[in-house]
């Protein structure tokens, strides 16, 4: 199978179980508006696929999204193949996906150090105005 039919079909995977979650979970107590489904890694023999969710809020707020999903799988599962035709419907397993923190983390380490820097320049430049202002003239 090709990378690009691959590639589409993880796309096509993911809008399906992104739209299935609204129809599917909306009497539970996940909060939806804070639900995103981040990818769908599918195997090449199209038997098993991997849908990582990401959740704004806590790690434990997360982790019960991912047990909900798990229990409502099969659901989501159905409502998929109904959608998506393929020869085999994957199996559904839902991890979290910890990439956006971990970007977010980063970004937080960028603008930090940015902060030192802009501090650094207005020390030496401060040093350079007092060494101006102390040299002899000529």
């Amino acid at each position: 199978m090709a990378t690009n039919r691959l590639d589409r079909v993880n796309e096509l995977l993911q809008r399906e179980i992104a739209s299935s979650l609204y129809r599917i979970l909306p009497g539970t107590s996940v909060n939806l508006a804070a639900v995103t489904v981040t990818h769908v890694i599918t195997a090449p023999d199209l038997r098993s696929a991997r849908v990582l969710i990401s959740v704004m809020g806590s790690e434990s707020e997360g982790k019960s999204v991912i047990n909900e999903l798990n229990n409502h799988r099969a659901e989501i599962q159905k409502a998929v193949s109904t959608a998506v035709v393929l020869k085999y419907t994957p199996r559904l397993k839902f991890a979290l996906d910890a990439s956006l923190e971990q970007g977010d983390h980063v970004l937080q380490i960028i603008e930090q150090l940015d902060a030192k820097d802009r501090q650094r320049e207005t020390a030496d430049e401060e040093v350079e105005a007092d060494n101006e202002s102390q040299a002899p003239g000529v």
